[in-house]
């Protein structure tokens, strides 16, 4: 069988570019790994942060579009999405979003650890949950985060579905999912093998409204597979369960396959390489505006209509 290994990245939308730099990579201490743009609509960023080195995993990425309205939280949609940090640093975290003036609720035990929800400034639901398991990860030396207590990279997504039992079958038949079982009306799921961000939960909600997407929502979610063959199989169990999937789409730092599950979440299969590094080098990975080769004679027109944006550590902000 085809083999995901656990989550590739996960996209949402943002308002203000800036504030999303500040915030990401100035509170939460992620690196800017990548500056480019959304490949479908280039008139704006797709901003990526992941490790130091922007392992397949670790990153959480942005399509700033602040003209768009709030998200509005549905069926349909992922509604959270859990950043792993190591086991013991969740207070070191109550404190620095504190100081940082973030909504932020209880700490909550979920299977079996330390859980700590919040809410980035543009409404984006967050947790920070301690997690031990094995995954690759590399500091980012210049981190406002020091080493021991920065985030490893993603951990868990959860959904809001009408019908979990439409979901479930397609995730443990389809794409190799193991249900772990029922917490807290959460129903979890797990790839049995892999490395960071194997878990995904739902909650069924029968009569809930469809959500909507917008600033401070999730616009799909990504999951790893290690190489082109494997996503070519992936897309044909997807194809013959009638999900409609896309061609593989050239991104060219990963390949995507794009489709909706049965219960409308966008999710997409992507190619753990060629990676970030193949158009930059490892020591300045999102710098400067990076453009696929076949946007690159549109460069001028592009960065003309971006607005400006600096490093968090340069642009005086205070979140």
């Amino acid at each position: 069988m085809a083999s995901i290994t656990g989550l590739h990245h996960v996209t949402c939308i943002s308002g203000d570019a800036q504030d999303n730099v500040d915030f990401y990579s100035g509170v939460l201490g992620m690196r800017l790994v990548k500056k480019s743009v959304n490949q479908d609509s280039p008139g704006t960023y797709h901003l990526f942060y992941a490790d130091g080195e922007g392992h397949p995993g670790t990153d959480i990425t942005f399509f700033p579009w602040p003209e768009m309205p709030p998200a509005k939280p549905g069926v349909g949609l992922s509604m959270e999405i859990s950043l792993a940090i190591p086991l013991g640093s969740i207070d070191y975290w109550v404190d620095r979003l504190a100081e940082h003036h973030l909504s932020i609720g209880e700490i909550e035990i979920r299977r079996g650890t330390s859980a700590l929800p919040f809410t980035d400034p543009h409404g984006l639901p967050l947790t920070l949950h301690e997690t031990g398991d094995d995954r690759d990860f590399t500091p980012w030396r210049d981190s406002p985060v020091p080493v021991e207590k920065q985030i490893h990279g993603l951990h868990c997504v959860r959904l809001w579905e009408r019908d979990l039992q439409l979901t479930s079958s397609f995730l443990t038949g389809i794409l190799g999912f193991v249900d772990i079982g029922e917490e807290n009306e959460w129903f979890g799921f797990e790839i049995g093998v892999g490395g960071s961000g194997r878990y995904l939960e739902i909650r069924e909600i029968p009569d809930a409204e469809r959500g909507r997407w917008g600033t401070g929502g999730v616009h799909h979610v990504a999951w790893r597979v290690p190489d082109d063959g494997a996503e070519l199989d992936m897309r044909e169990r997807i194809d013959r369960a009638r999900r409609r999937p896309t061609e593989v789409i050239d991104r060219f730092w990963f390949k995507s396959v794009y489709f909706l599950e049965p219960g409308g979440v966008l999710f997409e299969i992507a190619t753990d390489g060629p990676g970030f590094t193949v158009d930059e080098d490892p020591a300045s990975l999102g710098e400067h505006l990076v453009l696929p080769p076949w946007l690159e004679p549109h460069r001028g027109e592009i960065e003309a209509a971006l607005p400006p944006i600096k490093p968090a550590a340069e642009s005086g902000a205070r979140l």
